[in-house]
């Protein structure tokens, strides 16, 4: 007997209900009137793709910048209110923020 099975028995009455399940993730962050400015460097030689511009809260910042960085499996790091991302990832990272709400814009190349 399980732990459904024993609530079920001790309040025969009660019908539970359904909790809303958040698959969406983009309504946890603060969408901004500005593009997001993503542009590529070359740092020591080696590619990379920075993203800046965001007005909105730096946790959320850095929530999306964890977001990026699992959905690509890259390294990055989150610094002085840009997400730097190991890598030319450009079409790859305005295709994510596109699909979750963001305004984005492409500079350099």
């Amino acid at each position: 007997m399980d732990l459904q099975d024993q609530l079920k028995n001790l309040f025969p009455d009660h019908t539970p209900e359904e909790t809303p399940s958040n698959t969406d993730d983009s309504s946890d962050i603060w969408m901004q009137d500005e593009p997001i400015i993503c542009k590529y460097e070359k740092r020591k030689g080696k590619p990379t793709t920075i993203l800046e511009g965001y007005t909105g809260a730096t946790e959320d910042f850095k929530q999306l910048a964890k977001e990026i960085k699992t959905a690509l499996s890259v390294g990055g790091s989150f610094k002085d209110d840009k997400i730097i991302i190991q890598g030319d990832y450009r079409d790859k990272i305005m295709s994510i923020l596109k699909n979750k709400g963001f305004k984005v814009k492409r500079v350099g190349g």
